[in-house]
């Protein structure tokens, strides 16, 4: 993975608070500039965290590079602030007090690990995780489980919660987990 350099970051975020503010302003979506740098073109996936005074308000994004990283931002940004099922669409009023946060993903790997020994594997505050059964997904970002002070376990666990599974989903043969990686951009609290 490429690492954005802090400037793009900020790009970054500054491209997701323009792409909100014309979405609550006009109901349209914001047309990438044509100025951003080289790596705002490759296919990246990406999460938006929206925070208002430190409490989650929205996370939408692509755990999966489909998109140029300038779409999946603006895409995400959006879809963060009114789309996120489980919170009301964010008003042009309430906007004001809303913090960004872009975390851009590495590409996700599948552990190959008996399941008893997939906590080794995982690096609280460096590896965000994705839990797959069946039809059932759930995806966290590294930075909740630090947030959380949780374990590896605990980690798994509130993966496969979010997933919709039993906690302990994870230990069975059947359940896939991924590791990624995020390089996250945070504009300064609000």
């Amino acid at each position: 993975m490429t690492m954005l350099t802090e400037e793009e970051g900020k790009m970054g975020l500054r491209l997701a608070r323009a792409a909100i503010e014309k979405y609550l302003s006009e109901q349209t979506r914001l047309k990438a500039p044509a100025d951003l740098p080289a790596s705002f073109d490759e296919k990246r996936g990406v999460f938006v965290t929206l925070n208002k005074y430190r409490n989650l308000r929205g996370c939408i994004g692509y755990p999966y590079p489909v998109f140029k990283l300038k779409d999946a931002i603006i895409d995400a940004a959006i879809s963060a602030a009114v789309g996120d099922p489980r919170f009301p669409p964010v008003t042009k009023r309430e906007f004001e007090n809303v913090t960004i946060e872009l975390t851009v993903l590495s590409m996700p790997q599948v552990l190959k690990a008996r399941p008893k020994e997939l906590p080794t594997h995982i690096e609280i505050g460096r590896h965000g995780l994705i839990v797959k059964k069946g039809m059932c997904q759930g995806l966290l970002l590294p930075q909740v489980a630090t947030e959380y002070n949780w374990s590896p376990e605990e980690f798994l666990c509130q993966t496969c919660w979010k997933a919709g599974l039993p906690l302990d989903a994870w230990l069975e043969a059947e359940t896939e987990v991924s590791t990624f990686e995020g390089q996250i951009f945070k504009e300064a609290e609000a």
